[in-house]
């Protein structure tokens, strides 16, 4: 028994220890979640709330409000997420809680409005955060009950003196400019009900000026720090065994429901959030939609599944794409386009490195893909390529699956981004061309080539981090290449097995079971 459990121990070690940084030959189970102590915490968020306060101008203020609960339907909310910046700051998940940070000088004061923990509340939707607790994870000490932030604003609006009557805290409120998170345009434009109540603090006037803080948080947040990037590796873990779980059973499955089961079902069994944003599992010319979120399709041999899914860990997302033949082999045709795609994506992984900015890569796997297509015959003029490469190269990833951050900035260390080319024949894209005698004899010279390539949609994305020195590559485990994912799928299935998704310690209690 004891040789038993020493080898168990083994294996769990290796598995925790184990490098995600090449392609697995077999499933890789997720490692652990990493662990912060609260002083460790604590230190990440003072250091992000002083670096937001030093990009602050003198005599200002910043004042967050918590996300609002979301309605799903007549009196059920979606599951509570809080605005990405306010956790940024302060790690908390609680609903009308606010945070306010003012500058005069040198002197940069933190106070948090909390509500007050409400015993008919918590028999209902759970527990609320005691002071203590809020301080144990946010490190903010100065805390006010939010009964009083209707107050408090009154007073910021008048110049008034505000001291708290729960804490006894006092806030300066004699400040020049107000730094508040206003809706970018196209959330006003499109009439999406987040951060109403910035919009009518501003409305309503006040003798500051205000300003838009998210400029501020757009830059922050577009470096990682150690801290974080440990986070968006865990997520991107988490969807590794993911994608590596669907491609092990799709032989088995026949509708694309099946494999967003087993990816979900993962996400959720390793514990992350959920996913970052809607799974995308399309099956043959559903591959070339881009955003297809149906997944009622059939799944039929020979065709090319395409499977862009990301889970959602302490609000970071990871972003990764494959897609692969149901049956585990590409046909010639499919290996065409695949490989075309691979080549852009490898040419841009060799590019990136500090200096480097997004435009320039992008225009490197275009340049790629428009050779690749020129040479199967799918276009005749490089420009054409646009037909069949309808997105950019990719975006920033971190607490939004699209971050915050300018793309016109040449790359830094610390930046994360999606590598994601991709070629979709439509079916419908050559009926569609406008009717001149340019484009008839543009489809009569490839449309033989077109039948053959016809309704094939492949993307690979993988997630990458600028380094000082280049890049690395956050997906490494996931077999990317044509041959490793054949050879992937060729053993895959064997090893599709449940009790291999058992916490460590149900493992350990598993094997020493079967004595």
């Amino acid at each position: 028994m004891m040789q038993k459990l020493f080898a168990v121990l083994f294996l769990l070690t290796l598995l925790a220890t184990s490098s995600f940084a090449d392609p697995a030959t077999s499933i890789r189970i997720t490692p652990p979640a990493p662990k912060f102590a609260d002083a460790e915490r604590q230190a990440e968020l003072a250091r992000r709330r002083a670096a937001v306060a030093a990009k602050m101008t003198d005599k200002s203020m910043l004042i967050m409000f918590s996300t609002e609960p979301k309605l799903y339907a007549n009196d059920v909310d979606y599951v509570y997420r809080q605005e990405n910046n306010l956790y940024y700051l302060t790690n908390l998940k609680q609903d009308n809680a606010t945070l306010v940070i003012t500058k005069d000088g040198t002197t940069v004061k933190e106070t948090l409005f909390l509500p007050k923990r409400v015993a008919t509340r918590e028999a209902w939707t759970g527990k609320m955060y005691s002071r203590e607790q809020a301080t144990a994870t946010s490190g903010l000490t100065t805390i006010v009950d939010a009964s009083e932030l209707p107050d408090f604003l009154k007073a910021v609006k008048e110049r008034a003196t505000f001291s708290a009557k729960s804490g006894g805290a006092s806030i300066p409120t004699n400040v020049e400019k107000l730094y508040l998170l206003l809706p970018r345009a196209e959330q006003d434009e499109n009439g999406k009900r987040e951060y109403t109540r910035e919009t009518d603090f501003s409305k309503e006037g006040s003798e500051q000026k205000i300003e838009n803080a998210r400029p501020i948080f757009d830059d922050l947040r577009h470096i990682k720090s150690p801290y974080e990037l440990k986070l968006l590796q865990h997520a991107i873990d988490i969807t590794t065994e993911a994608q590596m779980r669907s491609m092990a059973m799709v032989g088995r499955a026949k509708w694309e429901y099946e494999v967003q089961a087993e990816v979900e079902y993962t996400f959720r069994r390793r514990n992350a959030d959920f996913w970052g944003y809607p799974s995308i599992v399309g099956c043959g010319a559903n591959a070339t939609t881009l955003h297809y979120e149906e997944s009622q399709s059939e799944i039929k041999k020979g065709e090319l599944l395409l499977m862009d899914v990301g889970a959602e860990y302490e609000h970071y997302t990871a972003d990764v794409t494959r897609t692969y033949p149901v049956n585990g082999k590409f046909t010639k045709e499919q290996a065409d386009i695949y490989r075309i795609v691979y080549d852009a994506q490898e040419a841009v992984g060799r590019a990136t490195k500090p200096g480097a900015t997004m435009q320039q890569l992008g225009t490197i796997a275009n340049d790629t893909i428009a050779d690749g297509l020129m040479k199967l015959g799918l276009i005749v003029k490089k420009e054409q390529s646009r037909m069949w490469f309808i997105h950019g190269l990719g975006h920033w990833l971190g607490m939004n699956v699209h971050d915050v951050g300018r793309y016109g900035v040449p790359l830094k260390a610390g930046m994360v981004f999606t590598n994601e080319p991709g070629i979709y024949i439509r079916e419908d894209v050559l009926d569609n061309l406008p009717r001149t005698p340019e484009n008839a004899a543009f489809i009569e010279k490839v449309g033989p080539v077109f039948e053959k390539y016809k309704n094939i949609g492949v993307r690979i994305e993988d997630d990458l981090l600028v380094t000082e020195t280049g890049v690395e590559w956050m997906t490494g485990a996931l077999p990317r290449k044509l041959e490793d994912i054949e050879k992937f799928m060729a053993s895959a299935p064997k090893q599709l097995s449940y009790q291999s998704g058992f916490k460590p310690t149900d493992l350990t209690v598993a094997m020493m079971g079967s004595r």
